[in-house]
């Protein structure tokens, strides 16, 4: 596999995890500027996610993802 195909698999791995921590952290949480932080982070984490997958989806469709 492409070193470029295999950075856009790490980003998508990177983003499921900033939901993950996200999700765990707001539930941990014991005040608001905590959940503006994990707010701020799985809002991000969504955004990464959707642009690696549209990247991906794009190398796949120029057959160039092996």
């Amino acid at each position: 596999m492409k070193a470029c195909n295999k950075n856009i698999l790490k980003t998508l791995a990177l983003a499921e995890e900033m939901i993950e921590l996200a999700n765990s952290g707001d539930e941990d949480r014991e005040d608001v500027g905590c959940g503006i932080l994990y707010g701020i982070l799985r809002d991000s984490a969504y955004r990464i996610k959707k642009i690696a997958e549209k990247e991906k989806h794009a190398h796949i469709e120029k057959r160039k993802w092996d």
